[in-house]
């Protein structure tokens, strides 16, 4: 009887979950029968079970407290949002409104900007013409003075022309005065062509100079800096060298520290297992969990050691015998 009212006692330990199942499945439970059968001297062990009644009770007052709240809640949730649905369509109508007052606007500007447009225009064409008067009078202008400009040299250029004439009565195989003109254009553009060709592969020339030197100091640069890197891969590879032999040893190190940990993980799991078959034993329960398992084998031996100090406190001391007459 002691060992059921323990188990009893036990189910608020358990999670919340538990304990209101447990609370639950305490109003059907077989076993209270015998505990109302019990005789009158043990009558002093039935205060615990009274008061695991007295909370359930307190239990099934609070959900009914909270069912309640909740359907407050609820209605008070359906209100608000009936609320929410009248101010978004109050709100969707004050859109529409805004949104025709903001068409009426901009029609509204739109027609004031379109007049001011062609003002401007009409202002920017007359502008424009005016400006063409103008160009044309300048123009003109120009043209006269040109025509003035042309008529002194052709005053100017006469003697040359009676000279041409004369070179023309000398040699018979040009025609007319432009034929003349056309081939000593000839003949000069082709010199000019020739002095530009000159100009341009002598540019060439000292252009390839340049890069020729520029090349010679950039290979010996080259060179140098070849050198120089060289000499900083030789370093780095001994620096490298260093380091993995620092760090073979290193991890020959982390192998065996490795060892001797798993080493002493195995034993730590077979000391544990141990326990809980101890415990399997001393419950006379086949054991449930996996091998591998080895946190839950720890809380199944915490349990069981709870449960025997709960036990342990819960009987009563011995007292001491009398000594004999």
């Amino acid at each position: 009887m002691i060992c059921f009212l323990l188990s009893l006692l036990d189910f608020p330990t358990q999670r919340s979950s538990q304990a209101h199942e447990g609370f639950g499945s305490l109003e059907f439970h077989p076993q209270l029968v015998t505990v109302w059968k019990i005789p009158e001297q043990n009558l002093d062990h039935l205060p615990p079970l009274l008061s695991l009644l007295e909370k359930k009770q307190e239990l099934l007052d609070a959900d009914r407290g909270l069912q309640a709240q909740k359907e407050v809640f609820q209605t008070t949730m359906a209100a608000l949002k009936e609320r929410r649905e009248e101010l978004e369509q109050k709100q969707q109508k004050l859109k529409g409104s805004f949104h025709r007052f903001d068409k009426f606007l901009q029609d509204s500007e739109a027609r004031r900007n379109r007049t001011l447009q062609r003002a401007a225009e009409e202002r920017l064409r007359a502008d424009r013409q005016e400006a063409e008067a103008l160009r044309l009078r300048a123009q003109l202008g120009e043209l006269q003075r040109e025509r003035a400009r042309l008529q002194r040299r052709l005053r100017r250029l006469e003697p040359c022309a009676h000279l041409l004439e004369q070179v023309l009565d000398q040699l018979p195989e040009f025609q007319e005065v432009p034929e003349l003109v056309a081939r000593f254009d000839a003949l000069a553009d082709t010199l000019a062509e020739l002095k530009l060709t000159e100009r341009r592969r002598l540019k060439e020339l000292e252009e390839v100079r340049v890069r020729l030197r520029r090349l010679r100091d950039a290979g010996r640069e080259e060179l140098l800096q070849q050198g120089q890197l060289r000499a900083q891969l030789l370093e780095r590879l001994d620096a490298a060298r260093e380091r993995t032999l620092h760090w073979e040893s290193k991890w020959a190190q982390i192998q065996n520290t490795a060892a001797e940990k798993t080493l002493l993980l195995g034993r730590t799991r077979m000391s544990v297992l141990n326990l809980f078959q101890l415990a399997c034993q001393h419950q006379r329960q086949p054991p449930a969990l996996d091998i591998e398992d080895t946190e839950g084998q720890l809380e199944q031996v915490k349990l069981l050691i709870l449960d025997l100090s709960a036990m342990l406190a819960s009987l009563p001391q011995a007292e001491p015998a009398a000594p004999a007459p």
